[in-house]
């Protein structure tokens, strides 16, 4: 039910490293340096039966956990805490957000949705240039597998225009966008713990 993003990888770090050796100035400027950081550590280490616990106690209605201790309520604050993103920024709206660099004019293999298959097929050479279509590639597969965590562990297209965005350094809030989509993985934790057919894996940061 709980999922984090993909465990430490080599084929995950060499791309990362890769990547952020020639385009972390572009990270820097789209505010999102230092969050991609936190894919170089294995943060799946956590108490599921925890976890299972707390969603026991979650409101949708007030978005917020109702302990005996009193109400406990995840904040904009705790998302750029954690990760080190800004609070202002530009909203993200991915029907209106315009596509400025085509997505069928990149270089991208659609065919190789699973994260392993992605990284293998979009990892460039070692000593050769980042193009804008590994990156723009690289940024989606980061924001799949490490910031939403598709339940499906796939790379879906709905997060092209995010990630071409961030790459044309456009500063996009995505610690509301993070925000907003932990709210609704929790609320669909809280749903999916009484379906009759049992928890399924979850979109989001859980």
């Amino acid at each position: 039910m709980f999922q984090g993003f993909p465990p430490l990888k080599d084929k995950h770090i060499q791309w990362l490293e890769r990547i952020e050796a020639l385009r972390q100035s572009i990270w820097k400027e789209a505010g999102i340096f230092d969050f991609v950081q936190l894919s170089k550590y294995d943060l799946n280490v956590f108490n599921p039966q925890m976890l299972l616990s707390a969603v026991f106690f979650w409101n949708k209605e007030t978005h917020a956990f109702k302990f005996p201790c009193g109400i406990v309520c995840p904040t904009l604050l705790d998302i750029v805490a954690i990760t080190g993103l800004k609070p202002l920024g530009d909203r993200y709206l991915p029907n209106i957000l315009e596509e400025e660099i085509p997505m069928t004019e990149t270089l991208i293999f659609w065919d190789k949705k699973t994260y392993f298959a992605f990284v293998s097929a979009h990892h460039g050479e070692e000593g050769t240039p980042v193009t804008d279509f590994e990156h723009i590639a690289f940024l989606l597969y980061w924001l799949s597998a490490c910031v939403f965590c598709t339940p499906s562990l796939q790379v879906p297209k709905y997060y092209y225009t995010l990630a071409q965005a961030l790459h044309l350094k456009k500063k996009i809030c995505l610690s509301k966008l993070l925000l907003a989509s932990f709210y609704n993985c929790l609320d669909e934790a809280f749903k999916s713990l009484f379906r009759e057919t049992g928890p399924r894996n979850l979109t989001g940061l859980l």
